[in-house]
């Protein structure tokens, strides 16, 4: 079976470890956190959060602590820090080699899209902006006139074919 979901695997995961690194929280908590650190571009749902923590209780990650007023609120335990630490580690890789961490929302773009496009498409996107980050980052290591005015001209050009694109699509005049 194919993974469809929006959001890469191991994303909520983090974000949940991350969250109670903060302070311990009860699982809406967790939700409401993540919304505001997305900038309300997803809240994951009770159905992903509530096993997400009986998996990392039951693997000793996180501990409960006692109710209070009924609310359920979880903390990080010495494994479940550690694990964070090595998410972190994974993460600062990614980053340091691609130049910046992709998103996990691009897939919501192209859900109506047949799969092996979305592959193409996914593919030429990541390949775009890892091309960016690349030029951007040697345009402040080695910066010339010259290389700034080549830079530019590409992403107008880029720039420029996609929005012709997408007023066609839209059925607007050039």
């Amino acid at each position: 079976m194919r993974h469809t979901a929006m959001v890469p695997k191991g994303f909520l995961r983090y974000h949940v470890l991350e969250a109670l690194n903060e302070k311990p929280m009860s699982g809406s908590e967790i939700m409401e956190e993540i919304e505001k650190h997305t900038n309300g571009f997803w809240k994951p749902s009770p159905g992903s959060i509530y096993p997400l923590l009986a998996w990392l209780q039951d693997n000793g990650h996180i501990k409960e602590l006692p109710t209070e007023n009924g609310l359920k609120r979880y903390e990080l335990t010495t494994s479940g820090k550690k694990l964070l630490k090595e998410q972190e580690m994974i993460r600062n890789k990614v980053r340091e080699e691609v130049g910046f961490l992709p998103t996990p929302f691009f897939d919501n773009f192209f859900m109506r899209i047949p799969h092996e496009k979305t592959v193409e498409i996914r593919d030429a996107m990541r390949r775009l902006a890892i091309a960016l980050f690349h030029v951007g980052k040697k345009l402040q290591e080695n910066f010339s006139e010259q290389a700034l005015n080549e830079a530019l001209s590409a992403v107008n050009e880029v720039s420029g074919k996609l929005e012709e694109l997408s007023k066609k699509l839209k059925g607007e005049p050039k």
